[in-house]
């Protein structure tokens, strides 16, 4: 049962980042930049957060794991969004999205490396079934060097990110760790914001949309996943997430009336049957 909730939390966690790059074409059509979406996005997030510890009387992190989650924040999350964003002004969104869902992958290594975990023959496939139904849903084209490098990049430094992740949050909650990430990656972004010169929200929808990214798709994401983090491990939570970019595809058509090709279809299928091994598997550990 505690790994259905797990599996359940990181499904939703991945159905709401799947809503990012959708209310964010709404927020930089009212005028808004890079920088100063995401120091809006994060600040919001951190004190909504900081507002909700206040009402649990939930205290702050210290020490150590305090030190954990600023650099998740302040590094993992700012080196993974800045990677991103500069990888798709060199590269198709389609090529830079399926080279960010390489981090399973990359979870993957790391965790035989460092966690000692085993990858079974069921797992390996899950992962190939993943990455092949990402290619497919993303639809991917061209791109220059620079921008494959960048892309590369971000899921490397997302991996990086989750491996931290699945030790701090054995002496940290959800609620805990996602109020310290989003502050120190706002205080980032606000340094950012300040020197490149803000462009705030122009219209009262604008301002709607970015307090939807905050909630929507900041909060109910990072929380969740951090939570369902902690239960099912790292391989079998970054498994499950590839099903974002099918959620993305399926809001683009129903809302954008964006076109879905058969192709992505095909994708989506892939990665659906990728998360029904993850489902149907129990994570094992290296012998010895």
């Amino acid at each position: 049962m505690k790994r259905i909730v797990g599996i359940g939390l990181i499904v939703i966690s991945a159905a709401s980042f799947g809503t990012l790059p959708i209310i964010g074409r709404f927020a930089y059509a009212d005028g808004m930049d890079v920088t100063t979406m995401l120091f809006l996005r994060f600040t919001i997030a951190s004190l909504l957060m900081l507002a909700w510890m206040a009402i649990r009387k939930e205290p702050l992190p210290r020490g150590r794991t305090l030190l954990q989650l600023a650099g998740m924040g302040g590094l993992g999350y700012v080196g993974q969004s800045f990677c991103f964003m500069s990888a798709i002004q060199y590269a198709s969104t389609g090529l830079v999205a399926l080279l960010l869902y390489l981090y399973p992958v990359f979870v993957s290594i790391l965790s035989v490396i460092f966690l000692k975990a085993w990858l079974t023959p069921k797992k390996v496939l899950a992962l190939g079934l993943a990455t092949a139904g990402a290619a497919l849903t993303a639809n991917p084209q061209g791109g220059q060097l620079p921008g494959i490098l960048l892309a590369i990049s971000a899921a490397a430094i997302y991996a990086v990110y989750i491996i931290v992740g699945t030790g701090v949050m054995q002496k940290a909650t959800a609620v805990q760790s996602s109020t310290i990430i989003f502050a120190s990656a706002a205080l980032v972004f606000g340094g950012l914001t300040a020197a490149r010169g803000p462009h705030w929200p122009a219209t009262g929808g604008g301002w709607l949309a970015v307090a939807a990214i905050a909630v929507v798709a900041t909060i109910i994401p990072v929380a969740t996943f951090l939570a369902g983090l902690k239960i099912i491990g790292p391989t079998d939570a970054s498994l499950l997430s590839t099903l974002e970019p099918v959620v993305t595809v399926a809001l683009a058509a129903l809302i954008l009336s964006e076109s879905v090709q058969p192709v992505m279809l095909l994708g989506g299928g892939l990665i659906l049957a990728a998360v029904l091994l993850t489902v149907n598997h129990k994570q094992k550990s290296m012998p010895g």
